[in-house]
């Protein structure tokens, strides 16, 4: 879907947001792919398009076992999580930046008193790494990684906590997506599901959103939560 459904939807249904990481805030998944691309060229391997598909937007662990097989390789997943771990430090350092958007939008929601939280795939370790490069440490109300759920995306299993920690029933809470696999897990678990491609995943499909933005400064995303504003004593204005 491209556009509003519904004039309800226009007039601002959400009140808090729940964010991806990799490829929605930061651009991360151009990075995860350079370091799969090495990786597999230690081996003699290519990373082809098909298997950065079926890789996107998967818990780490998962996504590595994806890997392995795709390419029939000897490793352990522990033995590619350790040498990828040695690869993204210096390149974070190097290349790491907000998606276009980003700070603007996290601005936007502080101001209005808006809650957000975030929801990736990636290991606790790697998103503390990306907080002390973005400065972003504190600003979100939750944070739930690879290690906080039993089934990661495409599962609904991190919407689903993500709305509970929220307080909120999952078609109130504003979920901003990038991959096929993020947005299939917030639809799933019933949450206002608003796709953002990047360059990495303008080719995907995304079933079941209620539109597709061009980028985080989409206008569109402002106004699902323009009905919600926090009054002085804590109240919306709805």
């Amino acid at each position: 879907m491209n556009d509003f459904d519904t004039e309800a939807d226009a007039a601002g249904s959400c009140r808090a947001v729940v964010f991806d990481l990799d490829g929605l805030l930061v651009n991360t998944e151009r990075l995860y792919v350079e370091v799969g691309r090495r990786i597999l060229a230690r081996r003699g391997c290519d990373f082809p398009q098909e298997l950065i598909d079926q890789m996107m937007g998967r818990p780490t662990p998962v996504a590595i076992e994806l890997m392995i097989a795709y390419h029939g390789l000897d490793d352990t997943v522990e033995q590619i999580i350790g040498e990828s771990d040695a690869i993204f430090p210096a390149l974070l350092d190097a290349h790491l930046e907000p998606m276009p958007g980003a700070d603007e939008l996290l601005d936007y929601l502080s101001e209005h008193g808006i809650p957000y939280g975030l929801a990736t795939g990636s290991r606790g370790r790697f998103v503390q790494m990306v907080l002390d490069r973005t400065g972003w440490h504190g600003r979100f109300e939750f944070i739930l990684a690879a290690e906080d759920v039993r089934e990661g995306k495409p599962a609904p299993e991190i919407y689903c906590t993500a709305t509970q920690r929220l307080g909120l029933p999952p078609r109130q809470v504003l979920v901003l997506e990038d991959s096929r696999q993020g947005c299939a897990a917030a639809v799933a678990a019933g949450a206002y599901t608003v796709a953002v491609p990047g360059e990495h995943s303008r080719h995907h499909t995304f079933p079941g959103v209620r539109f597709t933005a061009w980028g985080l400064g989409d206008p569109r995303i402002r106004t699902v939560l323009t009905g919600f504003r926090n009054r002085p004593d804590g109240h919306s204005t709805e």
